[in-house]
């Protein structure tokens, strides 16, 4: 008992320095405008306007790692995929299977919570245009890195949304102590590596992009959350009448 109240400090202190952390001036001018000019539909609220942390048990068993928090989505909300349009698909798939509370995330107050998973990123500010630089993927990555260690204890899957985050994941879980394969795994949707105990899975984003286009459904999200959730030993739900949606045909 005492060993996991002590994980459960060390997560709360990581979350807590997180949003203290300034290191990227051009994050931090971008996400404090941000949150000064705000968005029209959100002109009563006040944003969070600082970097985002982790949101999830910290004894979780399954990460998901995402790109950085959106503007006014987890910006404005304080939380991961909160508030913007992404998160409606990402806690919607995610109620669907059983590892959320409800199928949305509105705002801190809205009593969501996770079963046995935990959200972070490889950027905890909302970047310009969706895009942090190399270098700012590079130097908040030793919070990820220590996320990682902290949650080692218990966590036996990842999931990983996007390109980008891959590539700013294998480096951290290097860093952490796994043994990421030689030359590095490419990403792809529904890819599964191997990182000694630990099952790695790729996901295409749930960016609005991918998710109007029909790149990423509903359907193919629910697959990856599944397969992962069930390899990290976590209880699903029932294959519901969604899960018999055929899946989409390669292009």
């Amino acid at each position: 008992m005492n060993d996991r109240l002590g994980r459960l400090d060390g997560l709360g202190h990581l979350d807590e320095r997180i949003t203290r952390c300034r290191a990227c001036p051009r994050l931090v001018e971008w996400r404090e405008e941000v949150a000064r000019t705000k968005r029209a539909a959100f002109a009563d609220e006040t944003y969070w306007g600082r970097p985002v942390p982790g949101f999830g048990p910290h004894d979780a068993s399954l990460l998901i790692v995402g790109l950085a928090p959106a503007a006014h989505g987890g910006n404005r909300t304080g939380r991961m995929f909160t508030g913007d349009r992404s998160g409606e698909v990402l806690y919607r798939a995610m109620y669907d299977v059983g590892l959320a509370s409800r199928p949305d995330a509105v705002d801190l107050d809205d009593g969501l919570t996770l079963h046995g998973v935990r959200i972070t990123s490889p950027v905890h500010c909302a970047p310009p245009a969706n895009k942090p630089t190399t270098t700012e993927r590079d130097t908040c990555r030793p919070w990820l890195v220590r996320e990682l260690e902290l949650l080692r204890p218990t966590l036996r899957a990842v999931i990983v949304l996007g390109g980008f985050g891959w590539q700013a994941a294998l480096p951290a879980f290097t860093e952490a102590g796994w043994t990421v394969p030689r030359p590095r795994p490419a990403f792809g949707h529904g890819a599964r590596v191997d990182l000694g105990g630990l099952a790695l899975f790729g996901c295409y984003h749930v960016s609005q992009r991918n998710t109007f286009t029909g790149r990423l459904t509903p359907h193919m999200l629910r697959g990856v959350l599944r397969t992962a959730a069930m390899e990290a030993g976590l209880d699903v739900a029932p294959f519901g009448a969604t899960d018999l949606e055929p899946p989409p045909q390669a292009s």
